[in-house]
């Protein structure tokens, strides 16, 4: 992409041309928003980042007792730290999955287990108290949840699993819940060794958390973009190990850009990354370790589309325009890492709308895409003819219908005739989307072996109705989840 037009001016007035790069990426770092995070701004084509580290207060950081009973650090079972751990989840959102609690001593069971009933949590949000349901509890070495059978090894921590299913889990509505200090843990019967041996003693007190810890997002840094026209967009930005480890590398990395929905518009900066799984996808390790990228999720601000004539999505021509800015300043100032011919972009539902008209504004630019229950407009298909994509919608989607599509413009169905008439064989299939994963991808790798005999570079899955969970219209649970659409993705280059 070409660099962006304007003059680079930096908030102060200082004329900036080149980008500051972060130093190295605080892994595991605890979060309260985005105030404790490395922060990113970009004013007018320049990227700024403050040389600070704000990983961790948890050195410094140590329980203080308090008129709410909190238990002191001298006391029988020393506790430095309370953490939320929540995870960012294909159907259900953000939701916290456990406290994590740091004593000043190792625990060791000696092969014993901990029963669920041993811990009492209690969560506070809105001035409403209910209590969470206490599933599994162990030792670690670290603040995560391990899904293992057999779970956990001794260390300083004990990891306090709770029920995703509870009706006060979700760590977000459509803006992040005030979690800081909501959540207290009792321990309320002593845990002992097989032989008898006494390791914790239950107490009068509880703690409250201290920080709020999602796995992933926290590895995103924070930013904010401003365009030669003074609009403004946010947005979180990953980026690949090897480069933080070498900001002088030569080495070429693709560049996801991921488009949220319209319940995503926000001020936030974080329900992008938290309402769904279209960003941590990418970003998560098992997935960098094959295909390391860097991972760009821009925020519309408010106000919201569904909001009146006022809201704004990815069409919006001003959002547009500072989306195209944002990618072509970032492509130019990483010159050296970011591999021009493996730029992909990945949406749903407004952001699926957002990539047809992106498509079609910049057929150039792009190596292929992933829509998701978007709509669009089927005029603007024959620019786009040439562009690698898999698009997924379910048939009975009612907030965008599968043909009819939304505000005048028709949904994926007709996008893909519209497609398929201007001279893009597409190929197509239909299953359920409540399959097994193993059974949805062996689905998807019969599509791809099937397109690739027809020589298509289009492929479109439908969602039999019925079978989308939740809603119809979150048909993007799967998509995420989806192995060998992922890997199609990162197979294809301009």
């Amino acid at each position: 992409m070409p660099p962006a037009s304007g003059s680079p001016e930096s908030s102060a007035g200082t004329t900036q041309r080149h980008l500051v790069r972060v130093p190295h990426r605080l892994r595991r770092g605890p979060m309260r928003g985005i105030t404790r995070r490395t922060v990113l701004t970009v004013a007018t084509g320049a990227v700024t980042v403050p040389a600070v580290s704000t990983a961790t207060a948890a050195a410094a950081d140590t329980t203080t007792a308090t008129s709410e009973g909190r238990q002191a650090a001298s006391g029988p079972n020393p506790v430095l730290r309370t953490d939320l751990v929540t995870r960012v989840t294909p159907r259900n959102n953000w939701l916290v999955t456990a406290v994590a609690v740091q004593y000043s001593h190792r625990i060791d069971l000696r092969g014993g287990v901990i029963p669920p009933t041993a811990f009492q949590v209690k969560a506070t949000v809105g001035k409403q108290t209910a209590a969470r349901t206490v599933t599994r509890v162990y030792p670690n070495t670290v603040a995560e949840v391990d899904d293992r059978s057999d779970p956990g090894r001794p260390g300083d921590r004990l990891i306090v699993e709770l029920d995703p299913n509870d009706s006060n889990a979700r760590a977000a509505g459509t803006d992040p819940l005030p979690l800081d200090r909501a959540y207290s843990v009792r321990q309320v019967a002593d845990v002992r060794t097989p032989g008898g041996e006494l390791v914790l003693r239950a107490g009068p007190f509880a703690s409250r958390n201290n920080e709020i810890l999602t796995p992933v997002v926290d590895d995103f840094a924070a930013g904010s973009f401003t365009d030669s026209s003074g609009f403004e967009l946010d947005f979180r930005l990953y980026l690949p190990e090897g480069f933080v480890r070498n900001p002088q590398t030569r080495t070429r990395y693709p560049l996801v850009l991921t488009l949220h929905g319209g319940g995503e518009v926000a001020d936030n900066n974080m329900t992008q990354l938290t309402s769904n799984r279209i960003a941590v996808t990418f970003a998560k390790p098992e997935r960098q370790r094959r295909n390391p990228a860097f991972v760009l999720s821009p925020q519309i601000p408010l106000p919201r589309p569904m909001d009146g004539p006022d809201g704004t999505d990815w069409t919006d021509a001003k959002v547009q325009a500072a989306l195209i800015e944002l990618i072509d300043t970032f492509v130019s100032e990483h010159s050296r890492n970011v591999d021009t011919d493996r730029l992909y972009v990945v949406g749903l539902s407004s952001g699926g709308r957002g990539i047809y008209s992106l498509l079609a504004k910049r057929p150039e630019v792009f190596a292929a895409a992933l829509p998701t229950a978007g709509w669009g407009d089927p005029a603007a298909m024959e620019r786009i003819t040439h562009i690698p994509m898999w698009a997924d919608h379910s048939v009975d989607d009612p907030v965008v219908p599968y043909r009819e599509g939304r505000f005048g413009n028709p949904g994926t169905w007709t996008l893909m005739n519209a497609l398929e008439a201007a001279g893009a064989p597409v190929s197509r299939g239909e299953w359920a989307n409540d399959l097994p994963k193993a059974q949805f991808e062996a689905r998807s790798r019969e599509l791809l072996r099937r397109s690739r005999a027809a020589r298509s570079h289009v492929l479109f899955t439908s969602y039999t109705s019925g079978t989308t969970p939740v809603n119809p219209h979150f048909a993007w649970a799967q998509t995420y989840e989806n192995d060998v659409v992922i890997d199609w993705l990162f197979g294809q280059s301009r």
